[in-house]
């Protein structure tokens, strides 16, 4: 009884302690399930945020990649030839249509019309859309630079290919950007393709991977061809830059000489004005010393710069004739200037009378170019007997001292000249004691023209052959219609003669009215009356009136 007890109890007890470790085991194996659950959905929700962040890579990639004018290019091209593919299918069905007589070939043809006007849209993509970075422009020809004026010119071109060259760098590197771009979106798509297997994906995997091989064919070839399109460019420049060197070093020997020349020229100047007093005499020196440092300076040109010298003095040989026939007048003038200047004949400053065609100007010359002589016409005897007009600038040109009167009035230096008055007395005047006054008159206010003169005459002897050197006032009586003519002549400025004249011919007659046996004549009629009748005499003259 004792032991049955004791089996019971233990049974109880084990019955007790299993049910406790069914319980055990089956809390276990809930809590692994749970477990493995839950890695399968943090599994899956991972993932999808892997894909999610793919995706949104991927998008902006492919954002970035639509706004680019090469893939744009690239697109246009694809899809240009896959047009190009359903027109020939298209037409093959078309004739196969024609030849059955189907019902659908008007759609055919409609299709084919459609497929005609897209290609004709696209057709500036018919060619690779890389073709300009495969083929780059020809470099234009380099100038020739063989003057000064040339090296702006080939600044100009040396900037335009170097801008060449940067454009076609620019656009490799944009190139190959794009390039990179494509191979990211690729391994992008490969990932999403290993998480998701679509189809769709897969037909983007594959056309991004053709357009990963056209860019990186292309970027392999544009990078050959550039290479060598730079180093042309590389040597053009090396060639311009080393003639605008060449140019500029002659170009500052050249300036350095024109420099030194210029400033002989100056010590020239500055020696004749320091020696030579005469106003005059100096500008005419001034006038020649510039000729000559132009001329000079524009042999030194040509020589420099004319290669063929030879070749344009023949020119200029064979062209010398007809343009000395159409220019003789400008020739002539030229060769007028070459006999003033160093004939010696007319200077600046000289008081010179015109006369052309019946006309007579009287002016100061105020300046002797290659063409023409400039003068400044003054108030003289000329323009109060004939002009009545003065103050005008008249060009004589220089070809009329071969042909016209030119009388220089101040030549040799002098500074005066004769000038005359005239005046009538009567038949019955003391022509003797006119004389007299009249040449004490003009001895007292031509005295300083006289010395002036006298002086000037004896240099001259030097230079000319002179007989008749008197410069005293001369007075002479003369027998005229209407009475005795006293002309006086005297010496006077040549600048200022009518002042002179104007001066004596007052004293004259005031001198000549304080005198009762000087009577100035005037034109008159006698007339007779006899036996009725009456006899003019023409020839005599009433001293009352």
């Amino acid at each position: 009884m004792r032991k049955l007890l004791i089996f019971l109890f233990s049974t109880l007890i084990l019955y007790a302690q299993g049910t406790d470790i069914i319980d055990v085991f089956d809390n276990e194996t809930k809590t692994e399930n749970s477990a493995v659950i839950k890695d399968v959905l943090d599994i899956n929700t991972t993932q999808k945020e892997k894909i999610i962040d793919i995706q949104s890579r991927l998008k902006a990639i492919e954002d970035e990649l639509s706004r680019n004018i090469w893939t744009k290019k690239y697109s246009n091209y694809i899809t240009y030839h896959f047009l190009e593919k359903e027109l020939i299918k298209t037409e093959r069905e078309i004739k196969v249509a024609k030849r059955k007589k189907s019902a659908n070939l008007s759609e055919l043809e409609n299709k084919k019309e459609t497929l005609l006007n897209q290609l004709e849209l696209l057709k500036e993509y018919k060619e690779s859309p890389f073709i300009e970075l495969l083929k780059p422009e020809e470099i234009p020809e380099p100038p020739e630079v063989k003057n000064p004026v040339a090296i702006i010119a080939a600044i100009s071109y040396i900037k335009q290919i170097n801008e060449k060259k940067e454009y076609y760098r620019q656009k490799l590197a944009e190139l190959k950007s794009v390039l990179n771009k494509l191979k990211e979106k690729e391994a992008l798509l490969k990932e999403i393709y290993e998480l998701e297997k679509s189809e769709e994906i897969r037909k983007k995997l594959s056309y991004t991977i053709e357009e990963v091989t056209a860019f990186s064919n292309a970027v392999m070839i544009a990078e050959k061809t550039i290479g060598v399109y730079e180093k042309r460019i590389e040597e053009v420049v090396l060639k311009v830059t080393e003639e605008i060197k060449v140019q500029s070093e002659k170009a500052a020997a050249i300036m350095g000489l024109v420099l030194v020349l210029f400033g002989f020229n100056l010590f020239i100047k500055w020696i004749a004005k320091r020696y030579v007093k005469d106003n005059e005499r100096f500008y005419m020196i001034n006038k020649i010393i510039n000729f000559s440092f132009a001329t000079v300076i524009i042999l030194i040109v040509l020589f420099a710069y004319i290669e063929n010298v030879t070749y344009i003095v023949t020119i200029l040989g064979f062209a010398s004739a007809g343009i000395a026939i159409a220019m003789k007048d400008w020739f002539m003038s030229l060769l007028g200037w070459i006999v003033i200047v160093f004939g010696g004949t007319i200077h600046v400053g000289d008081r010179i009378k015109v006369k052309r065609n019946g006309l007579v100007y009287v002016g100061d010359v105020v300046d002797i170019s290659l063409l023409r002589i400039t003068i400044l016409e003054d108030i003289t005897l000329t323009t109060y007997h004939e002009n009545r007009r003065a103050g005008r600038v008249i060009f004589v040109p220089n070809n009329y001292i071969f042909t016209d009167l030119i009388a220089n009035y101040t030549h040799g230096g002098l500074k005066t000249v004769w000038d005359g008055i005239d005046i009538n007395i009567t038949f019955d005047s003391n022509h003797k004691k006119a004389m007299h006054i009249a040449r004490e008159i003009t001895r007292k206010y031509a005295k300083g023209y006289t010395d002036i003169t006298r002086k000037q005459l004896n240099r001259l002897r030097s230079s000319y052959h002179l007989k008749n050197t008197n410069v005293e006032p001369r007075v002479y009586s003369f027998i005229e219609d209407y009475g005795i003519r006293i002309s006086v002549w005297y010496l006077t400025n040549s600048y200022a003669t009518l002042t002179l004249r104007s001066t004596i011919s007052g004293e004259i007659i005031d001198r000549f009215n304080r005198e009762e046996d000087i009577k100035i004549a005037l034109p008159s009629q006698s007339i007779y009356l006899t036996k009725g009748k009456f006899n003019n005499i023409n020839s005599e003259n009433l001293s009352e009136g």
